[in-house]
């Protein structure tokens, strides 16, 4: 009697916060884990419980097939994807330039975009499959200074739910996870650059609040911890039938709910009152 094959799953963005622990779960349950990040150093914990590493810029095409040839080679493809990576650009649609507005799409949308396309054909023949795409409660809703990363991330919700259509007759399963508040860098990367970006000038009060009040809401003990989010994602993939999106995390459910029901003016006098 053959033994059934290791179950295999990459994961991007894995060098901290919620990839490190979407992969962690993923080892703990069996599944040969390639873990992809800019900075494999930062993955050597992951590597000694039995992780593959791999040195991958998902912004960069040539990095994204290297990787997916490593992958190919050894494993013939994954089981599992889970498009983690990315990153929040805050700041004035006046001051932010459209390079860095294309940066931004090119690690949120289109590296995760790209990955898919090269690993769907393997998950197409097998006719087994599941694309997890973390995308944020901030696909649902919008803050201040947020619109190049709010674009982004309600761009990767339209598009997974369409590519859901597309490869469900193939037997893929495709589940969009959307995080609250978690206890990551994000806060920390999102504030400095827009303090640096807009802290003089005509948004410069604006910006300055919104700075503030990113400084309060992150590491200051008020998130979810990163674990949770992982836990969501190893139960989808064991799931028979999972849900084609789960909110998680503080504030998830509470700010997407006020957005659908509340409707646009209060929610805009919510997120200014946080200011």
């Amino acid at each position: 009697m053959k033994n059934k094959p290791q179950p295999t799953a990459l994961v991007t963005g894995a060098s901290s916060g919620m990839g490190k622990r979407i992969a962690e779960r993923l080892i703990a349950d069996g599944y040969l884990v390639y873990v992809a990040a800019r900075d494999t150093a930062r993955m050597a914990d992951l590597a000694e419980r039995g992780a593959v590493p791999l040195r991958m810029d998902i912004s960069k095409d040539e990095d994204i097939v290297a990787a997916v040839a490593a992958i190919t080679e050894r494993s013939g493809g994954v089981d599992v994807l889970v498009n983690n990576a990315g990153y929040g650009l805050y700041g004035p649609v006046e001051e932010v330039s459209l390079d860095e507005a294309r940066y931004q799409f090119e690690v949120n949308v289109f590296g995760a975009a790209r990955l898919t396309q090269l690993l769907l054909p393997a998950m197409r023949a097998r006719r087994s499959g599941t694309i997890v795409n973390i995308t944020s409660m901030g696909g649902k809703i919008y803050t201040l200074l947020g619109a190049w990363y709010h674009a982004t991330k309600h761009a990767l919700e339209g598009w997974s739910d369409s590519l859901r259509l597309e490869v469900e007759p193939f037997g893929v399963r495709v589940v969009v996870i959307e995080p609250g508040l978690i206890e990551t860098g994000f806060g920390d990367a999102a504030s400095t650059g827009l303090v640096e970006r807009s802290g003089a000038g005509p948004y410069a009060k604006t910006a300055q609040g919104v700075a503030a009040s990113m400084n309060r809401s992150y590491g200051q003990g008020r998130g979810t911890d990163p674990r949770v989010i992982a836990d969501v994602v190893g139960d989808a993939v064991k799931a028979r039938r999972p849900k084609t999106r789960y909110a998680a995390g503080r504030y998830a459910k509470l700010m997407i709910g006020v957005r659908k029901w509340l409707g646009d003016r209060v929610f805009d006098r919510l997120i200014k009152s946080q200011m």
